[in-house]
């Protein structure tokens, strides 16, 4: 059985939708990595997700799935973007200058 302090209490999130946030708390072996916790989490087989496909990070900053993680991490599973930023200010601009 292992101690109580060798494991790594992780958060994952992921935003299917704007404005829906799906998150869960994992407890990981120390040494876990950010594709241990993606696996842990089930949700490659329930979403269909490659895990070699996945844009992943924690707190924000993009990271490979091989990044060890620590205690307290929220591990973020990034959607691709339909829209380029740069174009939807164009657009957003485009549409506020006509009105």
């Amino acid at each position: 059985m292992a101690r109580a302090d060798s494991l790594l209490h992780i958060e994952l999130a992921y935003s299917p939708a704007p404005r829906l946030v799906r998150s869960m708390a994992l407890e990981l072996p120390a040494g876990s990595t950010l594709a241990d916790a993606l696996t842990a989490s089930g949700w490659l087989a329930q979403c269909g997700w490659a895990l070699d496909s996945l844009r992943c990070g924690v707190w924000g900053r993009v990271q490979p799935l091989e990044h060890a993680l620590r205690d307290g991490d929220r591990v973020e599973v990034y959607r691709p973007l339909k829209v380029d930023p740069k174009e939807a200010r164009r657009l957003r601009y485009k549409r506020q200058r006509r009105a």
